[in-house]
């Protein structure tokens, strides 16, 4: 997992080689005004979802990682806090992966005497980004103030491994 700001994108070009074409669209484009939905890239290679969500609390979180795609979460407009942990400390499986979705969830679970694990949760502002590699589970759209209604609009770009 990386984090860092969109102003330091360039430093993440040499990590894959699809990286830079990833991030000048996330640099060149007026996301602010793109309405929700699939933008292509380069085919299959690269595409970006545009979203606008409505965040939910902490205690609803749901693990999941993928397998084809590297994810770069960028947000648009608002916060986010979200998990992130190594996808080997997970033994369990809620929803068995889906080749279509490139889309895996994994059970919370606690550590082997009991007591609870202690996941990793980051808070990405308007112009940070976040790198998911195929091992690091995430907990995606969660709110930063757990009672407090929070929607974040955010640009998710898949990179094919």
């Amino acid at each position: 997992m990386i984090l860092d700001n969109i102003k330091n994108a360039g430093l993440y070009y040499c990590l894959n080689k699809r990286f830079q074409k990833a991030f000048e669209f996330l640099i060149n484009s007026d996301l602010k005004n793109f309405d929700d939905g699939k933008y292509v890239i380069d085919s299959e290679n690269i595409f970006a979802n545009v979203q606008t969500l409505e965040l939910k609390p902490k205690k609803e979180l749901k693990w999941e990682a993928h397998r084809k795609y590297i994810d770069i979460q960028f947000i648009i407009k608002n916060n986010e806090l979200m998990g992130v942990y190594d996808t080997n400390e997970f033994k369990k499986i809620k929803e068995d992966y889906d080749e279509t979705k490139d889309l895996i969830f994994y059970e919370n679970e606690n550590n082997s005497d009991g007591s609870k694990k202690n996941y990793n949760f980051i808070t990405l502002k308007e112009n940070d980004f976040v790198i998911f590699y195929p091992q690091d589970v995430h907990a995606p759209m969660l709110r930063i103030e757990n009672d407090k209604k929070e929607t974040v609009k955010k640009v998710i770009v898949k990179i094919k491994i």
